[in-house]
């Protein structure tokens, strides 16, 4: 019983220290975007003060094909919130539109922080956003078929992302982290049901995995469900290729017949 409790103990342990390692790479690496700018450069948190310039992401101005609808979101006075269309369809026939853009100011300070354009079908193309409200685009993603697909973070604000999250189907699968900020990965993250399964890294970054920490509570867990899967198709098979017991059936077995 002690045995299996230090073992116990030992996965939680390691799994505990994976998450703390991995947690601690969260941490460090989020740089400066942790601090917020209450207004980006030029915005002000007076909407009756909105510059006229909002650096609108969407590209439309000048072209007659689309259409622009304004409309001011929760708590703002003013318009925070464009949607760009594109017009098919001559005037005078029946047209339809579809939204292309579609982009936001969320802290209401005049100036539009996230935008997302869309594809024809009306999918999710890519989309970026200023999370800490300095100005500048710090967040970049692709969407396939409308799924999340990759996500760049740019942590220590120098506009090049140091995070690249990789997803399949909607679902993390992987990350990669640039800790020195050279532009190249350094720690490679696995995930399997969303959870953390090993973890890469480079500690002399030259661009190859010098250790691997690995999740050993999950590992258990997996081992577990696959050892118990291969005992029951053992047990299927003998079933399978064993003559019945003549008692279990209910007819009487050997040395019985005559019993009274």
């Amino acid at each position: 019983m002690k045995t299996r409790t230090r073992a116990a103990l030992a996965l939680s342990l390691g799994a505990t220290t994976l998450a703390s390692a991995a947690l601690a790479l969260i941490i460090g690496g989020c740089g400066g975007s942790e601090t917020r700018a209450e207004v980006a450069a030029g915005g002000a948190s007076n909407q009756a003060a909105w510059p006229s310039d909002d650096r609108s992401m969407c590209n439309y101005k000048g072209k007659p094909d689309l259409e622009v609808n304004e409309t001011a979101g929760p708590g703002a006075l003013r318009p925070n919130v464009r949607r760009v269309y594109r017009v098919f369809g001559a005037a005078g026939e029946s047209s339809r539109k579809a939204l292309v853009c579609r982009e936001a100011d969320t802290n209401l300070d005049g100036i539009k922080d996230v935008v997302r354009t869309f594809n024809a079908k009306g999918e999710a193309v890519h989309e970026e956003s200023d999370r800490n409200y300095d100005g500048r685009v710090d967040v970049w993603i692709n969407f396939v078929e409308g799924r999340l697909a990759q996500e760049q973070v740019d942590t220590n604000l120098d506009g090049k992302p140091d995070v690249w999250k990789f997803y399949v189907e909607g679902n993390l699968q992987r990350i990669r982290r640039d800790r020195n900020f050279d532009g190249k990965p350094d720690v490679w993250e696995m995930y399997r049901n969303g959870k953390l399964e090993r973890m890469g890294m480079d500690e002399t970054f030259d661009g190859h995995v010098d250790r691997w920490d690995r999740d050993e509570q999950l590992k258990a867990e997996q081992e577990a469900v696959e050892a118990k899967a291969r005992e029951a198709m053992e047990a299927a098979s003998k079933d399978g290729g064993t003559e019945p017991n003549p008692a279990d059936a209910g007819a009487p077995a050997k040395g019985d017949a005559g019993a009274k």
